[in-house]
Formats: C-alpha cells, sequence, structure tokens
C-alpha cells in the first residue's frame, strides 16, 4: 500500500540540485520546457503552450499534490532558483505499490548528469517514503537518452503495460524498477 501522506510538500536536495514544487512564478521557464519540440515530441505533448496555459498547469499540478494523485516536482541547480525541468511521481496504483515517474530537462541543461542525479532522488524518496513496491517508466523506443538514462538507473524493460495511461507517444515501452 502506497504511503501517499504529502501535507507538506517533498523538498529533495542533491548535492547540484533542489526539487521543490511548482510556484506561480515558474511559468515563463515552464511555457519554455513546454514549448520545447523535441521535448514535446517524445512526452506525447503538443506544441500549444502558451504563458496562461502554463500558468494553468502550475495551477493543476497543485490540485493533484492537494488530491495525493501525484508530486511534481521543479528540477533547479543549487545556485539558482530557475526551473530547468521537472519530475513528477503519478499514476498511483495504490492496492499494488504501483508509481509512474515522469521527467523533462530544458536542451541546455541536458547530457550534464543533471537528470541522473535527480531521478535518484525521486527515486530514493518513492521507495523509502512512497513505500512503491514498483517505479514505471513509459519513454519512447526513439528517445535513447531517456532509455539509457533509465538502464543506468538499473530500470528494466518489460512487456507489461501496467498502469500506462498514455496515448500519442510513439513506440512506447516500459521500463520498471524495483526496490
Amino acid at each position: 500500500m502506497l504511503n501517499l501522506d504529502f501535507a507538506d510538500f517533498p523538498i529533495l536536495k542533491t548535492d547540484r540540485l533542489i526539487l521543490r514544487n511548482v510556484l506561480g512564478k515558474d511559468f515563463e521557464l515552464l511555457h519554455k520546457l513546454h514549448s520545447d519540440p523535441v521535448v514535446n515530441a517524445f512526452v506525447g505533448r503538443k506544441n500549444t503552450s502558451t504563458l496562461k496555459k502554463a500558468q494553468a498547469y502550475i495551477l493543476r499540478m497543485d490540485e493533484l499534490v492537494k488530491k495525493k494523485e501525484g508530486l511534481y516536482w521543479v528540477i533547479t541547480l543549487r545556485n539558482s532558483d530557475d526551473l530547468i525541468g521537472a519530475a513528477c511521481c503519478w499514476n498511483f496504483d495504490t492496492e499494488n505499490g504501483i508509481v509512474e515517474v515522469g521527467y523533462e530537462l530544458l536542451p541546455e541543461y541536458q547530457s550534464r548528469g543533471i537528470m541522473t542525479e535527480a531521478l535518484n532522488s525521486v527515486i530514493g524518496f518513492t521507495f523509502n517514503e512512497m513505500k512503491a513496491s514498483l517505479i514505471t517508466a513509459f519513454p519512447s523506443s526513439d528517445n535513447s537518452s531517456s532509455v539509457t538514462l533509465l538502464k543506468k538507473l538499473n530500470f528494466v524493460f518489460e512487456d507489461k503495460p501496467y498502469n500506462n495511461k498514455h496515448q500519442n507517444i510513439e513506440n512506447i515501452v516500459t521500463y520498471t524498477l524495483r526496490p
């Protein structure tokens, strides 16, 4: 059974990063992230972001957390409070202890080990605090960087869809991680 008690939003810290809750002030950089055509192609999102939609997205993520339906972290460097990416836990299967992770990073911060560091922290939280028995991720097999990242973090390819509710992602595959 998952522990979904996040009355206080869990702030995660690593050597270089802080993963915190999304704030109203993040809307411009969130819009930038949601406007990137390469990122959008791999997450199955249409490139329709506007500043107004980014503000609405922030409110939607706040509601997701309040309803205990997900956690959405903004990734920042320790020396700056500016959003450079995001990670989330969602699509909870509370009965079976399954949590899906998602992640995205602005292109100028990719290939620096940032997402490896961020996801290691999210994985630790998901197993240790949420008490998950399985973490799932559903990248496009065309996104070699994402697949490589998951393998580096010891996720394994599986032929079972688990809690996959995604549409519009071409060549979607399932990766899982157990504690």
